[in-house]
């Protein structure tokens, strides 16, 4: 089955599941709990910047500062950059090409996390309002792909950013899995519980 990320995430992430068992089940998908498209936001996996992220923790330091927990400069896009992002999304928008960089606020629902993302960011682009974009910090990455709830970081990121990025790019939406997981659990416990009374049936005699 084809299954947006949307709703479980705040990212449009459309992937084929398949779903396969050694032996005959009555598995279906109409069991599968879809969510509604608008029920997250980035602003539930943004940095709050609002002090209730405690910036000296070691699951964030790496990526807030200050009493307030702002997000590292090192995120926001270089001039040269933001400049080349912009003017070769102008240059494709004149042509009526729809190439370019894409821009999320608080309300937004991002574009498709890749595995490319740490080159330039260009698919998740942060507005601040003015000045420059940001990327988003792997902290933000990990909530993007549902490894950690909103307002949470307790899935440990201990390799580079440059890593985190392509680990995150290449992984599934986590709730998705999830809910995937939920509705193939009774049909693994019922070939299981049918495998065990078998094997009573008809049990293993050994001679010597």
């Amino acid at each position: 089955m084809v299954v947006d990320g949307k709703g479980f995430v705040p990212q449009h992430r459309e992937r084929i599941y398949l779903v396969g068992f050694i032996d005959d089940t009555d598995f279906s998908w109409d069991a599968f709990r879809r969510q509604a498209p608008d029920r997250m936001s980035m602003g539930d996996i943004f940095h709050p910047n609002d002090g209730s992220e405690d910036a000296s923790h070691e699951n964030y330091s790496r990526f807030i500062t200050g009493r307030k927990g702002k997000v590292l400069d090192k995120y926001i896009l270089s001039d040269k950059l933001w400049n080349y992002l912009y003017e070769y999304a102008a240059k494709h928008k004149a042509k009526g090409n729809g190439f370019g960089y894409g821009m999320v606020t608080r309300k937004s629902v991002a574009r498709t996390l890749s595995a490319r993302y740490y080159k330039d960011g260009s698919e998740i682009l942060v507005s601040r309002g003015t000045g420059n974009p940001r990327r988003l910090t792997p902290r933000e990455s990990a909530r993007l792909m549902g490894y950690d709830k909103p307002g949470e970081a307790n899935f440990k990121i201990s390799v580079s950013d440059t890593q985190s990025y392509k680990q995150f790019g290449n992984s599934v939406v986590v709730p998705v899995i999830e809910e995937i997981a939920r509705i193939m659990k009774p049909h693994i416990t019922s070939l299981k519980n049918d495998a065990s009374a078998h094997a009573h049936q008809y049990p293993l005699s050994l001679s010597s």
